[in-house]
Formats: C-alpha cells, sequence, structure tokens
C-alpha cells in the first residue's frame, strides 16, 4: 500500500523528535461517540507527544446537513459530508471511524477496508452475530487493521487488574460478577434508534450486555454457555430494557452478567467483582481511577484496600499528571486510538488488550446466546464460528 493510499501524507516536524507521520481521519457520525472520539484525536496530537501518528481530521459524515456542519467545526475537521461514501472514497484519509448507528456499522466500514483504510468501528459490531461475522471475515480480508471500540479494556484500573490476573495474582478465577447499570431508558416518550430493533438490533443487551461480556472475555476468558432471562418493560418497544445471564466460562469458572436502562438512580454504574483463589478484585467505573483488591495472604480482618490508580508506574499514565491527579471517561478513548495508531504505524497486533473485529463477532455470539435463552427458557452453548 503506497504512502498516499494508506491515507498517512505529510509529515510534521519538531526540532527535538523529529519527523511525525500525519494519518487523515474520516469520521462517520457527530453525535455521542463522535464527539468522543473527535475529542480523543485532538487530545492525542498533543498530550500523548509524540503520537505514533498525527490525527489530521480531515472529513466528517451525518445525515443531518445542519448538524453535520456544525460539528465539523466545532470538533475541527476540514470538510463536512452527508454521504459516507465521500470519505471512503478519500486517498487522504488513513482511517475510517464509525460511530454511527449499529445499523450502518457493516456497509460503510467494509467499504472504507476494501478502500484500503484502516477502521474502528463502535460496538456493538453488528446488530447480531450473523452481521458481525460478516463485518470480521470481510475486513480481516483486506489486511487492514481494525478495532472494536470496546474502550472499557483502556480503563488503568482494567489494565491493571488484567496485568495482576495475568501475573497470578489473583490464583485460580472462581467468579465474575458484572452489571452496567443506567437509568434512562424508563421514559416512553423517547425517540431514538436506540429502540429500534431493525436499527440496533438489541436494547440493553447490545448497547450495555456487550460492555459486560467484553470485559468478562478480557478479564476472565471465553463464555462457554449462558442461562438467561431477556425482559422489556414498555408496551410496544421492540428492544429489550433489560438482562440478566448466569454464565459458565471455558476455565472453569461462572459468573453472572446484568444490563439494564431502567436503575433508577444510577447513570453509568459499570461494576464488576472477580473470586480467585489467592484474592479479589473489584471495580465501578463510577470510581474510574480505583482498584479494590483483596489479598487472601493478608490481613482478612481489613477487607480490601482501594488503590487509587493514578502513579507513574500505572498503565497509561506517562500520558497524564502527577500521581493522585485522576483522568476521566473521555481518556479512555485516547488511550484506545493510541493504541490502534500504535498499531497501524509498527506494524503490530491490535489484539490481545485492543478489541479486533474477532473480539466484537464473539462477544456478539454470547448476545445471540443469551437471546436464544430468553426466549426458551433453556441453557444455551455458545458455539464461536
Amino acid at each position: 500500500m503506497s504512502e498516499k493510499a494508506s491515507g498517512i501524507g505529510a509529515k510534521v516536524s519538531d526540532a527535538a523528535i523529529g519527523e511525525i507521520d500525519e494519518i487523515g481521519i474520516g469520521m462517520l457520525g457527530y453525535a455521542f461517540m463522535g464527539k468522543a472520539h473527535s475529542n480523543a484525536f485532538r487530545k492525542i496530537a498533543y498530550m500523548t507527544w509524540p503520537p505514533p501518528l498525527k490525527p489530521r481530521l480531515v472529513a466528517i459524515a451525518g445525515r443531518d446537513e445542519a448538524a453535520v456542519a456544525g460539528a465539523a467545526q466545532r470538533y475541527g475537521y476540514e470538510r463536512w459530508t452527508t454521504d459516507w461514501r465521500d470519505i471512503v472514497s478519500d486517498p487522504s484519509i488513513g482511517l475510517f471511524d464509525n460511530g454511527g448507528p449499529n445499523s450502518l456499522h457493516a456497509e460503510p466500514t467494509i467499504a472504507a477496508a476494501e478502500a484500503g483504510k484502516h477502521v474502528l468501528c463502535e460496538k456493538p459490531l453488528g446488530r447480531d452475530a450473523d452481521e458481525s461475522y460478516d463485518i470480521w471475515q470481510r475486513v480481516a480480508a483486506t489486511g487492514v487493521k481494525h478495532l472494536c471500540a470496546f474502550n472499557y479494556r483502556f480503563v488503568p484500573a482494567v489494565r491493571l487488574a488484567r496485568e495482576m490476573i495475568d501475573a497470578g495474582d489473583l490464583g485460580e478465577i472462581r467468579h465474575f460478577r458484572g452489571r452496567y447499570l443506567q437509568d434512562w431508558g424508563d421514559d416512553p416518550s423517547l425517540d431514538t434508534w436506540r429502540f429500534d430493533a431493525t436499527a440496533a438490533g438489541s436494547g440493553a443487551l447490545g448497547d450495555l450486555g456487550a460492555h459486560v461480556i467484553d470485559l468478562a472475555r478480557f478479564l476472565v476468558g471465553e463464555i462457554s454457555t449462558v442461562s438467561a432471562l431477556v425482559q422489556t418493560f414498555l408496551p410496544g418497544r421492540s428492544v429489550d430494557d433489560a438482562v440478566e445471564a448466569a454464565v459458565a466460562f471455558e476455565n472453569g469458572a461462572v459468573g453472572t452478567i446484568e444490563a439494564t436502562r431502567f436503575a433508577l438512580g444510577r447513570r453509568n454504574a459499570f461494576q464488576w467483582e472477580i473470586n480467585g483463589s489467592k484474592g479479589s478484585l473489584a471495580f465501578d467505573m463510577e470510581n474510574l481511577n480505583e482498584l479494590h483488591v483483596f489479598r487472601a495472604d493478608g490481613d482478612r480482618a481489613r477487607g480490601f484496600k482501594k488503590v487509587l490508580v493514578s502513579e507513574a508506574d500505572h498503565p497509561f499514565w506517562e500520558f497524564w499528571w502527577p500521581p493522585g491527579h485522576i483522568i476521566g471517561w473521555g481518556e479512555t478513548f485516547v488511550h484506545e486510538i493510541h493504541h490502534l495508531l500504535g498499531a497501524i504505524k509498527n506494524g503490530t497486533d491490535v489484539a490481545p488488550y485492543g478489541a479486533t473485529f474477532e473480539d466484537g463477532y464473539r462477544a456478539a455470539e454470547v448476545c445471540d446466546a443469551i437471546v436464544r435463552s430468553g426466549a426458551n427458557g433453556q441453557r444455551e452453548t455458545v458455539t464461536y464460528r
């Protein structure tokens, strides 16, 4: 792939560090995720100095002409368009970032990859496992780098937990409990694509449950069976409002997964706990900089120890502030996109720390098994293609 075709072009010079290649960014979607990702691209250009590649915000696409034009001005894109195909055909763009509705994940992402662009796609990768599998297979066949935006892998406390588990600090993993609770869905007047099964595929399951599933896979391992309840509370709504699932892992651990947009008072509570033979870890995203650690060989009477994950040697902290000066939710996208740009620049793998499209597909298989179990009342085996 030529430098021009890859969208990696003009060099940015700095006397102290030499030249940094730019990469042209094309964004689909200007709302929630478009804003979060655009903010991260801007920060990467100066907070992670020197970045692997310096993002150049070339173009942003959206269906509402006035809204996307305003977003381009706010976020700093050079131009805007109402047709994502304009981005796919632009040779100055090297990375296509898909933050659009779930129904627009497949076609634009595949087209961008087949045009030689690296691709980042919001989760869930597809509306079901079949669509997710097709996206993964067709994009992987092009050889471009691909990342499914499970950004919670890039919370410093989550990465520290992964490092502790990999080091054997928890011993044999026995239990996982994960729940993602929000409260904004209990309003029948809401008009959003997230409540449209054609556009979203599912409700709380794909929106929130997919995050829990990915974290379970990232920290514990593959899920082998599920037994689930899937509930819709509001009459006439075509997607689920809540899911509850008991799961078994291939390594013998057992766990629970819960997701709802009806937990009144819970604004964005992604909470999980892992218990092993040597200790336990617990996390609550509403206290994003903290990891709670219990070690069985310590003083049991003292219980869990709160670790403020903000030390200079903690994951990702080389980008930020002195110890104790905490960071926020938006910085997870900085870490995630920085990781992808490093893989593009250096030719390294996105996995295992970044979620590839295969990870997005595997999460979708678990979601589909939960749907099947909720419908038939039976335990379902998760089968991966």
